[in-house]
């Protein structure tokens, strides 16, 4: 698939499939047991993303690329950044916007569309939570050279590990294809990633950061720099 068809099925599950499933599970209502094991991994993430670029943020400007319900947008906006919030759902960046606490000392935009739009501007970083999971290799280095090149600092973000049990399911999923499944992760390799990213003159470097597994929720992150 392409970057477009791809991003089209991730705009379709997000705004109209799992909208609600989403709004739960990053809320504080109860969930099942998978899904707690999810929630709690996607904190851990989170706060490993934010340690990345400092307590304080006063200043600089960041893109949460792909901000879903706005939790790590409220996080960064209560660092003091001015934080442009883009997510392809619409539906979820209402939410976002409903659920953004007052008096943040950090500014807020919202908006929805394609993180990749160059309208959005410059940035001192941008953070990228899980949002370029299901591009593959050749879409993903090019979606992070348009996003390293828009930065000034750090481009910090995460993949799908190409661990056997991922690998596993990926391939099982490819097997059974049905038009109302939810958009298929894509496993990388950070060696990859980076042949990628020199193929295509990225002016950057890639570092691998921590991964976290925690129950059913497994991500690795990674961040790219000058």
């Amino acid at each position: 698939m392409s970057y477009e068809s791809t991003l089209s099925r991730v705009e379709t599950y997000f705004d109209k499939t799992a909208t609600r499933t989403w709004e739960r599970l990053t809320s504080d209502a109860p969930v099942s047991r998978i899904r707690e094991t999810v929630r709690q991994g996607r904190e851990k993430m989170r706060a490993q993303i934010l340690s990345r670029l400092g307590e304080d943020l006063r200043g600089a400007r960041v893109l949460d690329a792909g901000c879903g319900a706005g939790q790590m947008t409220a996080e960064l906006a209560a660092r003091g950044a001015e934080v442009v919030a883009v997510d392809i759902s619409p539906s979820l960046v209402r939410i976002a916007e409903a659920r953004l606490p007052a008096g943040l000392p950090g500014r807020v935009h919202f908006t929805s569309g394609d993180m990749l739009d160059p309208a959005h501007g410059r940035f001192d970083h941008v953070v990228a939570m899980d949002s370029l999971i299901y591009y593959r290799l050749p879409d993903l280095a090019r979606a992070l050279d348009r996003l390293a090149r828009r930065a000034e600092g750090r481009v910090v973000f995460t993949v799908a590990p190409r661990t056997p049990l991922l690998m596993a399911m990926w391939q099982s999923g490819k097997l059974f294809p049905r038009s109302d499944r939810s958009p298929t992760m894509v496993p990388h390799a950070p060696e990859a990633i980076a042949r990628a990213l020199r193929d295509a003159g990225t002016p950057a470097r890639l570092k691998v950061l921590e991964r976290v597994a925690q129950g059913f929720y497994i991500s690795q992150a990674l961040e790219v720099s000058r």
